[in-house]
């Protein structure tokens, strides 16, 4: 637990796992922005001010992390705080990056179903909805233009809007069909199908880094079979226990447990950022189990744009709302079951994003090459452009309509959503400040209204 990095040999001091401890937790309190965000924060404060790690070092695992389903900002952190300080300082890393966001959204999931009906509250919310929509539509706009490079990748997309919009098709089948038509692509068409899957190797170089470029991989870093199988069994029972735990207290299909299922599948689906999986969320969520109503999953979504740490921590508030609403521990205990069911899918949901990194990060420090296999990821990344698109369409419909086609359309919203688009898109402003701004907005139509 206490070995590190040897000093290097040109005098950058070592980082203790105190210190490492006090540098994750600030960095889980400032981590808005998104991914993005989050990772350029990871940068500036790991390779370019205290360098902890090189940059060529900080983008090889950054390569493997987006290879990954699940939040590859988190993910990034867990590996270069598991290449530190072993295990425990990957666990520490990642943990950190989750839980003040963990904290904050069970309490904001509290405030605004406890409160939402409050005149205030209700108005800043109805700014904030068409904000949303015009935020999910600037996602897929930002990956689209970074991902579809050609006809073949534009076809893709459009064949995963089709199917997800017209067809109802799974979005896990809408995954697994996109990586098999990547992979084909890569074998029969490897040029068009290789201008995805992660970030170029970089030449920068911000002087000695205490992990550098020619840094041996330490002890707890090398590949060994017996390892892999140790962690594959802690993994395993960190999932069957409170997995079997809930079957006892409230069988198959208690809301918990359908929750924990839930979750632990859609924490495998995540290719291509939370944005990707959302629509799987709202598949579930609101279609099949109907936890909450397409105007809180928007709800919910413009707080954790608002709240630092990964934006798949949305699903706090879904579980929060479900469990609260259907009192799963009676209607006294409202508060209690809604942040016991936050807690849970947290769990479900990033459990496997760490045995990920504890598992298969000694096989990515075996080599330092470039990674292979991206081109399943292009694929998978086109069809994600077509998902995100539907899932603006789902979140403007319900905005726009919100009695439904019959009922009247709401034109304030559609001109907070029009201002929220052009200043995202046009004048580049940030999600955090968009959403201020069109909640100021929000608050007084809906107080001029009512």
């Amino acid at each position: 637990m206490n070995e590190r990095i040897a000093p290097a040999e040109h005098g950058v001091e070592p980082v203790s796992l105190l210190q490492a401890f006090w540098f994750w937790l600030k960095l889980g309190l400032i981590s808005f922005g998104g991914p993005a965000g989050q990772i350029s924060i990871m940068h500036q404060e790991l390779v370019e001010r205290h360098r902890w790690i090189s940059e060529r070092r900080f983008l090889h695992a950054l390569n493997y992390c987006m290879l990954l389903p699940g939040p590859e900002a988190q993910q990034l952190a867990t590996y270069i705080g598991w290449l530190m300080h072993r295990t425990w300082g990957g666990v520490i890393a990642g943990g950190l990056f989750v839980l003040p966001s963990l904290f904050i959204l069970i309490a904001l999931s509290w405030l605004y179903i406890a409160f939402g009906d409050v005149p205030l509250v209700a108005g800043i919310f109805y700014g904030i909805k068409p904000a949303v929509t015009a935020i999910v539509l600037q996602a897929a706009y930002r990956i689209g233009s970074r991902a579809l490079k050609n006809n073949w990748l534009w076809a893709i997309a459009a064949a995963s809007f089709v199917a997800i919009f017209a067809l109802n098709v799974p979005f896990p089948l809408i995954v697994l069909g996109a990586a098999l038509l990547g992979y084909i692509g890569g074998r029969l068409l490897p040029e068009q199908f290789s201008v995805g899957g992660g970030h170029a190797a970089s030449d920068k170089s911000f002087g000695p880094a205490l992990i550098d470029d020619d840094t041996p991989p330490p002890t707890h870093a090398r590949f060994s079979a017996l390892h892999l199988a140790k962690i594959a069994a802690i993994g395993a029972t960190l999932w069957l226990l409170p997995m079997g735990l809930l079957l006892w207290l409230y069988g198959w299909d208690g809301t918990l447990t359908q929750m924990a299922w839930f979750f632990t599948k859609a924490a495998l689906l995540t290719f291509g950022g939370a944005y990707a999986v959302l629509p799987y969320v709202y598949q579930g969520a609101i279609d099949h189990y109907g936890w909450l109503t397409p105007a809180q999953m928007i709800d919910g979504l413009a707080l954790g744009e608002t709240t630092p740490g990964p934006l798949i921590m949305v699903v706090a508030f879904v579980a929060f709302v479900g469990a609260y609403v259907q009192q799963v521990f009676g209607p006294e205990q409202v508060f209690l079951a809604g942040a016991v069911a936050a807690t849970l899918v947290t769990w479900f949901t990033f459990l496997p994003s760490f045995l990920f990194i504890l598992a298969g990060g000694p096989l990515v420090e075996s080599t330092h090459g470039e990674l292979k296999f991206t081109a399943p990821l292009t694929g998978i990344t086109a069809a994600v452009v077509g998902v995100i698109l539907n899932l603006a369409l789902f979140f403007g419909y319900h905005v726009l309509w919100p009695q439904g086609f019959s009922g009247s359309f709401d034109w304030p919203s559609a001109l907070i959503a029009l201002a929220a688009a052009v200043a995202l898109l046009k004048f580049k402003r940030g999600v955090i400040e968009t959403i201020g701004a069109c909640a100021a907005v929000g608050l007084l139509v809906h107080l001029g209204l009512n």
